[in-house]
């Protein structure tokens, strides 16, 4: 038996849909007697339900860019968290207060608050149909389970300046890092265990930062 894995923006998803040779080809792995995952800094909730409209099995998922893993299952294997104190301390930054959403993502259901014009979040949220639940800034320090943080920004350099300013002063609990078309954060942890897995979204107009626990 051999695994294999595919990231899902830009590769599985290409041009807004995944064509026919590409499903064809993990079928036949699959009927192979082999394993095939697909990992994406998405949101379970939002990731699965476009995997299942095109028409695309797998035997395990890697979301939040590895913050947390399921079986076919959807069983969780694997779910990093970042400390709520760090949470707080990171939505508490000028630079972080740019952006035009802070989301949340546990493992069943994304938090979303600071939104504004121009937050993809909602409008995927609306197409998918995704949960989200919103909150009050105030109700950031009590969120639990959250293994990806993500924000979003109009323009790369407000993105990046944001990602220089947490690592600098949060850098011994979280990795932060830019990217077009949005930010994460994940804990430090999870960095060190898997890497430096990064995907990109395709979805609105907009850069950001992600943070993970070291």
């Amino acid at each position: 038996m051999k695994v294999a894995a595919s990231d899902y923006d830009g590769t599985l998803l290409r041009g807004g849909v995944i064509d026919t040779e590409t499903k064809e080809g993990i079928a036949r792995w699959r009927a192979a007697g082999h394993k095939f995952g697909v990992v994406s800094g998405r949101d379970y909730g939002m990731l699965v339900p476009q995997l299942k409209q095109y028409g695309v099995a797998f035997d395990y998922i890697v979301c939040n860019n590895g913050g947390i893993i399921r079986g076919r299952d959807e069983a969780v294997r694997f779910q990093a968290e970042i400390d709520p104190h760090a949470l707080t301390a990171i939505a508490a930054q000028p630079t972080a207060q740019k952006s035009f959403h802070f989301a949340f993502s546990a493992a069943d259901v994304t938090y979303l608050c600071h939104h504004s014009e121009g937050s993809w979040i909602e409008r995927e949220a609306k197409e998918w149909d995704f949960p989200i639940v919103y909150i009050e800034e105030s109700e950031i320090g009590r969120l639990t389970g959250i293994q990806q943080f993500s924000l979003g920004f109009h323009e790369p350099a407000l993105s990046n300046e944001c990602a220089a300013v947490l690592n600098a002063k949060l850098g011994d609990k979280i990795h932060a890092f830019s990217q077009c078309l949005q930010s994460r954060y994940y804990t430090r942890r999870h960095q060190q265990r898997t890497g430096h897995p990064h995907t990109s979204f395709r979805h609105g107009m907009g850069w950001g930062g992600g943070i993970r626990h070291r």
